[in-house]
């Protein structure tokens, strides 16, 4: 979820967002005071240094535990030494200066990028006091926001690990409001059933399904690290105006969609494969955000955490007038040379 920070108020407000997710998680007590620290601070952070921004609350289930993930973002001037800032003492704001510190301090994850033209973003993860034994070589993060004054989103996206592969979905449903909802909520039921098929199995599954909904664009990938037997992979089939890249040692590749409605009007589902030797990050993202962004606006983001990926192209991208939404998955498989 997305929450908007403009106001002293609003404050208390993400706080308890954070607290009620945390239960929902099932951590306990100790762990929700450090989401509530790390929330207070970088809500407070976002008044003070940048006129406000948004959270982005959401739970997590990867690589690196399971918990909550705190996502700071803004388009104010940036910090000019990171390094500093993150030094207790340390204020422009004629605080105590304690702010980052103390979110680096609670947080299992914490990674911070900045620019004096473009604003801040600061990543903070909070695991449950039982971490779960890691399953699979993927970090998978997410921000979305519904339409503007709608309280649901059009959009869904799921993500599914099968032995060594991550598949995901994107799925954007026409229009918005409930019943781009449903479609959005009918693509990942489906998913979810077909898991192990085919991505274009998946697709057909899915486009056969939406008949009696609004239909819906969808794109699904599956990262296939090709561990033990060469370079890896990604397998995507694309219906409509999903946006999807793989991103290698900062090199972005864009994925092909083809024209269509999942539901209404496929005339082709057909799956392009993109090989990769390094490891790999990927994009998919609905309409919500414009497909124009370039990376290499960002120095050093390529390599940042998924999150970080994630949450600046959703703050410098997001349309506005639309449900929007990003995920983005990196295979953490060390992939062996092609033979």
């Amino acid at each position: 979820m997305i929450l908007s920070v403009t106001e002293r108020s609003l404050v208390a407000e993400a706080r308890r967002q954070a607290s009620q997710l945390a239960t929902e998680q099932g951590l306990g007590a100790t762990d929700a005071g450090r989401i509530s620290i790390v929330v207070t601070e970088l809500a407070t952070n976002l008044l003070k240094h940048a006129g406000g921004g948004h959270l982005s609350l959401e739970p997590f289930n990867d690589i690196e535990g399971k918990g909550v993930e705190i996502l700071a973002f803004d388009k104010g001037p940036g910090l000019a030494d990171i390094q500093r800032s993150l030094t207790d003492g340390h204020s422009t704001a004629g605080s105590a200066g304690s702010g980052l510190g103390a979110v680096r301090r609670n947080a299992d994850v914490f990674a911070i990028t900045s620019s004096l033209t473009k604003g801040t973003a600061v990543l903070a993860r909070v695991h449950a006091d039982t971490r779960q034994v890691a399953r699979n070589g993927y970090t998978v993060s997410s921000v979305w926001a519904p339409y503007p004054g709608e309280r649901i989103c059009g959009d869904g996206w799921a993500s599914k690990v099968i032995g060594n592969k991550l598949v995901l979905l994107m799925a954007d449903g026409s229009g918005h409001g409930q019943l781009a909802h449903d479609a959005a909520r009918r693509a990942k039921e489906i998913f979810e059933e077909r898991a192990g098929a085919s991505v274009e199995q998946v697709a057909d599954g899915i486009h056969r399904a939406l008949g009696a909904t609004r239909g819906a664009a969808i794109g699904i990938a599956e990262i296939d690290p090709g561990y033990g037997e060469g370079p890896g992979s990604v397998n995507f089939v694309g219906i409509g105006n999903i946006s999807a890249a793989v991103i290698e040692t900062g090199a972005v590749r864009r994925m092909v969609s083809h024209n269509g409605t999942a539901g209404h009007v496929a005339p082709r589902i057909r799956m392009f494969q993109y090989a990769f030797k390094k490891v790999p990050t990927v994009i998919l993202h609905s309409d919500g955000l414009t497909a124009r962004w370039d990376l290499s606006e960002y120095p050093g983001l390529a390599g940042a955490h998924p999150s970080l990926i994630a949450g600046i192209l959703f703050r410098d991208y997001r349309r506005g007038r639309d449900d929007a939404s990003i995920v983005a998955a990196r295979s953490n498989f060390a992939c062996p040379p092609a033979s």
